[in-house]
């Protein structure tokens, strides 16, 4: 098929970085922004292209296929009228605030043989990618995902953050359903909204005895974004912020002749990492599920193993 006309609805941070990416794709083009903020939604068509619309349904008409960037309590109402409209549909994570309204979302989608993607950043991360090929069979994993405070998200941060780590040890693990989830909840900043944790602490524990502990914070002085992974002969860590990766090998060396006792080393493998922009590569990956490239069930199933892990701690903290 052409290159897809593509509806991008939200015009605010992250929507400016997806407007940015589907703006500059070889494979598609901006057809058109949908935000209710006349002074936003024209800023951004007026740098990117494409037309701004308050509503969405003049917007749907020119669509090929759509991209949600919208804030995360939008997300149900907009899924919707998209898949009403026939459309496939790359959706910011969490799909929805909710797994029952994330399920609901999914199911229609399916009765209606319409693609979805899920914004899960970090699996199109070239130092995730790198990783895949050094990973052994893992035993445990750590996840770390920590930020300085941001007023404007609304969701807490299990749903804003830690989902992105849900996914990557879900994968890791075989995307299994895991045997037990437990956390821990805190709510720290005056300025959250009532209900909504600051930081969230979680282990998992899967089928074969492994386990995996993740951790999402909003009120770090820094970012830092980390995964660990440890196998019996080996460990990996990758930095998602560097898109780096060293992976490590301890040795004991037994000593010969007549020196007592052994040597110690470890051993330090660095690849080049090299690739896409993570958020070029997921939209080059939504223009091939929407070409029919990739496979729309699959792409579908893949979506809900993080969220339900996410809804298990939300319910368990």
């Amino acid at each position: 098929m052409a290159n897809p006309n593509i509806v991008l609805f939200g015009a605010g941070a992250m929507g400016r970085n997806h407007a940015r990416i589907i703006s500059s794709s070889a494979r598609a083009e901006l057809a058109g922004i949908v935000d209710p903020f006349e002074a936003s939604g024209r800023a951004a068509t007026e740098q990117y292209g494409g037309e701004w619309y308050p509503e969405a349904e003049e917007a749907l008409k020119r669509a090929d296929a759509v991209v949600v960037a919208a804030s995360t309590e939008y997300h149900y109402g907009i899924a919707k009228q998209v898949l009403d409209a026939g459309l496939p549909v790359l959706i910011e994570k969490p799909v929805c605030p909710s797994l029952e309204q994330t399920e609901e979302i999914l199911q229609a989608a399916e009765r209606a043989g319409v693609p979805v993607q899920c914004g899960f950043l970090e699996r199109f991360n070239a130092g995730v990618l790198a990783a895949q090929s050094l990973i052994e069979e893992p035993v445990y994993v750590r996840a770390e995902r920590h930020s300085p405070y941001w007023s404007r998200i609304k969701t807490g941060v299990a749903w804003d953050m830690l989902v992105h780590d849900a996914d990557l040890v879900s994968r890791m693990y075989g995307s299994v359903t895991p045997d037990s989830v437990s956390s821990e909840l805190g709510f720290f900043h005056p300025e959250s909204v009532a209900g909504a944790e600051d930081v969230i602490d979680m282990t998992l524990r899967f089928p074969g005895g492994g386990i995996a502990s993740a951790s999402a914070s909003r009120i770090g002085q820094r970012k830092v974004r980390r995964v660990t992974v440890q196998s019996l002969d080996s460990m990996v860590e990758v930095d998602l912020l560097l898109r780096g990766v060293t992976k490590y090998r301890h040795t004991n060396i037994e000593s010969t002749g007549d020196k007592v006792g052994f040597r110690q080393m470890t051993e330090m493998e660095v690849p080049e990492v090299s690739g896409l922009e993570p958020l070029a590569a997921q939209f080059e990956h939504f223009v091939d599920l929407v070409g029919g490239r990739v496979d729309a069930d699959e792409e579908r199933r893949s979506i809900l193993p993080a969220h339900r892990i996410i809804a298990a701690a939300l319910a368990q903290g």
